[in-house]
């Protein structure tokens, strides 16, 4: 019997490894080719990155050059985050407080998630939406559980937050799942 539980476990996990790598050859083949074609972005791909363009009548709108089909899209300058459906329509977007590390412009997965945490600047934090690490530094989306209401981070700690408020957090947690693109532009 033992035996059987191991290979069910062994399938399982061979499912699942297959899903998560035909899901990211899938958001590979979106890339906008000024944003690199990895996991992690290259740094030369970083560098040649700028500043996707904006409708300067519709600050808001999403920037073009930032892809298609399902994706996160973050904006570093603006400090804005744009969900993307499959169909290339935004479903939401909002402002967001970035950390104090910022991810460098490129193609990112959901890499990780954690309903509640501790975030790296000692502030209870929920919905942790994580996708990239810079020296070490955790970066990925989260939702203060106070909302920022009554204390502040430390400014000598080093933090990889992106803060929303609650209510986007929430809507980010329901849309950003494990594979989920996650693109990062200036």
């Amino acid at each position: 019997m033992a035996g059987t539980s191991s290979g069910i476990v062994a399938v399982l996990t061979a499912a699942a490894l297959g899903t998560v790598g035909f899901l990211a050859y899938r958001a590979q083949a979106t890339v906008p080719a000024s944003l690199g074609s990895g996991p992690e972005a290259s740094a030369s791909a970083a560098a040649a990155a700028t500043k996707a363009p904006r409708d300067r009548q519709h600050p808001t709108a999403l920037p073009s050059g930032s892809g298609t089909g399902e994706r996160v899209v973050y904006s570093v300058d603006d400090d804005r985050i744009w969900l993307v459906s499959p169909a290339n329509q935004v479903q939401r977007t909002f402002p967001v407080r970035p950390g104090s590390v910022d991810p460098p412009p490129g193609m990112y997965w959901v890499t990780s998630r954690s309903n509640t945490a501790t975030g790296t600047d000692g502030l209870p934090v929920e919905h942790v939406v994580r996708f990239t690490s810079v020296e070490g530094v955790a970066i990925g989306f989260s939702a203060a559980v106070d909302d920022g209401s009554g204390m502040m981070a430390d400014p000598s700690v080093k933090t990889g937050g992106i803060r929303e408020n609650r209510a986007d957090g929430n809507a980010m947690w329901s849309f950003a799942t494990i594979g989920v693109p996650v693109v990062v532009i200036r």
